[in-house]
């Protein structure tokens, strides 16, 4: 290959570029210089200003201290005189002040009449108060420009007899630096004039064949191998030219060799089931199929070229060696407090026959409904083992105590009869709640439905649990008089509703209601159960249709409760078409609600 004289060399280029460079640093300097010749100058005004008044503050304090004759001036008059000794153009106003506030003197001739009033600053109270000088630049009211304020206490011996307050015109600084800023600024501008056109002369020289070689990429990445770029000089850029157009007829080459083997690959990918992910060595995905990016919920480019750790979620428990590594299985989850989610991956590693690892091959598939199935396996099977549990241990201490002589005992012996009695039909209730919620969700079972007139049918439930109700607890019934038919298995929807009433009862409180009600609403009936009793969570209240579940399972069990009553009563509620919830708030009740179709008696039509 040709060596590059040496004008043509981009090195020459770069240099120019930081002669460029250079110069714009110089305009940097020049701003860093104005800035802190601004300060130099600020603190210079300000250094002379308190030197005068360190000046002043000497003279003053001996006229306050002397002790004065009857000849000798007042000491209005000596201030007045001191103050106007020191009077120049960059001095607006000076005053004394003594340590009441109160005016003792001023140097302006017009502001006499202020002499003797108290003043309002607050640089004076801050400075008397704390004994320490205190400064500020504010704008002046009438002129509009900036000055300098400064009040410096008078002390003598420990004690503060006043303070000097001074307005200086700090504004000739600010003009000063106007001026330099705008010289500044003029320089700063030539030279970026001479910048800018300097550097467009040389990026065209640079930039002329990379645009052209960007343009071939393009054409490239369309398939275009046709295309070739021009060489515009024999520099390194005409160099990378040259080579541009050799790589482009490789790649022409090699491309029509990989776009079978690329097909054949793409068509295997689409048509899995299962997500398939590849990584690099370095653990970078660089290739993923349609079928992970559902699981994953993901947009391709937000995978692409990331790792797969953190692709997966994972990053905090594995890193990519780790996954090499990997001979089980793992699941992903992505659950939410709404639904679960939950992915299986599989992963495999590819490797060369030197055993040189060159990426990872990820398979997922979608687990959710497996792990939900095998979770709730396994809660049933505790929470069947829990509930038999129970009863039979107690049963088996008082069959013990029995056998040990127990029986004997004929005060003891029928209590101890009649507890494993009430535990045995407490286990045959479950097991029958068990058998029928299996038939329920096998579908193995046939409902006898009937036309019933809803109201008597619901009157008469109510009637049977408020004679035989052993609490003191009010019913309360608002039923309409209107006649709504109902078409419904009888026996079923009794043991809803028993099952319904039995809660109110069980925690309403002696002196409570359970109150009553059916409305049309939404073209359905809306029957209403509602007790006054200790109410459930807000957080609790749509998990007390599940199986097992118990708000209070302690109190639940005392009272006899299995956990699946109203797991029971929403099966057969759904399989009549309506549907069933329930509303609470804690510590004021709970309303259960069902719907049912009906229709009315005398239309015959569905309202």
């Amino acid at each position: 290959m040709q060596k590059v004289g040496f004008f043509k060399s981009i090195h020459v280029k770069i240099v120019l570029i930081y002669i460029l460079l250079i110069l714009l640093a110089m305009q940097i300097i020049g701003l860093y210089f104005a800035r802190e010749l601004e300060h130099t100058l600020k603190k210079s005004f300000t250094d002379s200003i308190e030197q005068r008044v360190d000046l002043v503050e000497f003279s003053v304090r001996t006229e306050i201290t002397k002790q004065r004759g009857e000849e000798d001036p007042s000491l209005e008059q000596s201030l007045r005189t001191v103050l106007y000794s020191i009077q120049s153009e960059d001095i607006n106003e000076i005053s004394v002040i003594d340590n009441n506030f109160r005016i003792l003197a001023t140097s302006e001739t017009n502001n006499q009449s202020i002499v003797g009033q108290r003043s309002t600053e607050t640089l004076v109270r801050q400075s008397i108060s704390s004994e320490t000088p205190f400064n500020n630049i504010r704008l002046d009211r009438q002129k509009k420009d900036r000055i300098w304020v400064l009040a410096s206490p008078i002390i003598f011996q420990g004690e503060v007899l006043g303070t000097i307050y001074l307005e200086s015109n700090i504004e000739t600084v600010f003009d000063q630096m106007t001026e330099i800023n705008q010289i500044l600024a003029g320089g700063t501008a030539m030279s970026l004039a001479i910048t800018v056109i300097l550097g467009i002369l040389i990026a065209q020289t640079i930039t002329r064949p990379i645009s052209d070689m960007r343009r071939q990429a393009q054409a490239m990445a369309k398939g275009n191998f046709s295309r070739k770029v021009r060489v515009y000089g024999n520099d390194e850029i005409g160099q990378l030219a040259i080579a541009f157009n050799h790589l482009t007829n490789r790649l022409q080459e090699a491309q029509s060799t990989t776009e079978g083997e690329r097909r054949k690959l793409a068509s295997v990918l689409s048509n899995m089931t299962d997500g398939v992910i590849a990584t690099d060595r370095k653990g970078r995905i660089i290739l993923i199929n349609d079928p992970a990016l559902r699981l994953l919920r993901v947009p391709r480019e937000l995978v692409l070229h990331r790792p797969i750790s953190s692709a997966l979620g994972i990053e905090s428990q594995y890193v990519f060696e780790d996954l090499i590594h990997m001979k089980e299985s793992i699941n992903l989850d992505f659950s939410s407090p709404e639904r679960p989610y939950i992915l299986r991956a599989n992963f495999s590693v590819i490797q060369k026959e030197t055993g040189f690892v060159n990426g990872l091959i990820t398979v997922l598939h979608d687990n959710t409904e497996q792990e939900k199935i095998d979770m709730e396996r396994r809660e049933f099977v505790a929470n069947v083992s829990h509930e038999l549990r129970t009863p039979l241990t107690t049963m088996r201490s008082y069959l013990e105590a029995l056998a040990d002589g127990a029986w004997e005992d004929k005060e003891l012996a029928p209590s101890f009869l009649n507890v494993t009695q009430t535990e045995t039909e407490r286990m045959i209730r479950l097991v029958n709640d068990l058998l029928q919620l299996s038939k329920m969700d096998s579908r193995e079972y046939d409902l006898n439905k009937e036309f019933v007139e809803f109201n008597k049918f619901f009157n008469r439930i109510i009637d049977r649990f408020e004679m035989s109700k052993s609490q003191q607890v009010h019913f309360v019934r608002n039923l309409p008089e209107s006649q709504y038919f109902v078409e419904i298995d009888t026996d079923k929807l009794t043991q809803v509703i028993d099952n319904i009433i039995s809660n109110a009862l069980k925690y309403s409180p002696d002196g409570g209601n359970i109150r009553f009600g059916i409305i049309v609403h939404d073209g359905l009936l809306k029957v209403m159960v509602s007790d006054d009793g200790m109410g459930i969570p807000k957080e609790n209240v749509e998990r007390i249709f599940d199986r097992f579940y118990r708000v209070d399972r302690a109190r639940a069990r005392s009272m006899g409760g299995s956990g699946l009553g109203l797991a029971i009563a929403r099966e057969m509620i759904e399989s009549h078409g309506g549907a069933i919830w329930a509303e609470s708030e804690e510590g004021n009740g709970t309303t259960i609600f069902f719907t049912l179709p009906f229709e009315l008696d005398e239309a015959g039509e569905w309202d």
